[in-house]
């Protein structure tokens, strides 16, 4: 299995954590602080923003490739990762100035990591097994 989804995600993440080191060093640039974050506002929002994607984002990339090997590529998993893209790059805006992006790209990160993590015992406790063609339910002797 190749997981067509998963890598598809891992590198929109890995684009999405390059534009976000693109612009802390830009602000970098900008405030004149090479080191650290000077104290600077607009530097430490642009580095937590980095941060913090840099703390969810594996989360998040394991949570969907075990799912994914388990159950499949599905639709959802689409869907729930674009979501978590976009919620990702709405934390990043809001960062920069106080605004409903910020709180909305909390919030949306974490219910998908909360439900992927109650999907995932799900399909550790349910006795589904994906064979790669089709779904089986394992009977316990």
């Amino acid at each position: 299995m190749k997981l067509e989804i998963t890598l598809v995600v891992a590198a929109a993440a890995v684009l999405l954590n390059l534009w976000l080191s693109i612009r802390v060093g830009r602000v970098r640039l900008a405030e004149k602080v090479f080191v650290g974050d000077g104290g600077n506002e607009a530097v430490i929002r642009r580095m937590r923003a980095h941060a913090n994607f840099i703390e969810n984002a594996p989360f998040f990339l394991v949570l969907l490739a075990v799912i994914e090997l388990a159950s499949g590529s599905s639709i959802w998993l689409w869907g729930v990762s674009l979501l978590f893209v976009i919620a990702r790059i709405a934390h990043a805006f809001g960062m920069d100035r106080d605004s409903k992006l910020r709180p909305f790209g909390v919030m949306m990160t974490m219910l998908i990591l909360l439900g992927l993590a109650l999907y995932a015992l799900f399909i550790a406790y349910s006795g589904t097994v994906f064979t790669g063609t089709e779904t089986t339910t394992s009977i316990a002797a």
